[in-house]
């Protein structure tokens, strides 16, 4: 019957959720002897050193006020 059908889909573990061991292509990509030779260097982040992105940002907010400073002088 229908009250049994809808009580055996109930019971059913539908939504199991996700895997327990989770994969990644790059995991998966490389052996594990990179990811342990790999050295994480906070003060070099993606080629970019930090005094360089600093300077980048300084660069920036100086452009920005200058293109504020004339738009208030020239309109």
């Amino acid at each position: 019957s229908d009250y049994q059908q809808l009580g055996y889909n109930l019971r059913t573990n539908l939504f199991q959720g996700g895997p327990l061991k989770s994969r990644s292509l790059m995991r998966d990509s490389y052996t594990p002897d990179v990811f342990q030779k790999a050295v994480i260097d906070p003060r070099h982040w993606h080629g970019r050193t930090i005094s360089e992105l600093g300077r980048w940002y300084e660069k920036y907010f100086l452009d920005l006020n200058v293109q504020k400073a004339m738009k208030e002088k020239y309109g």
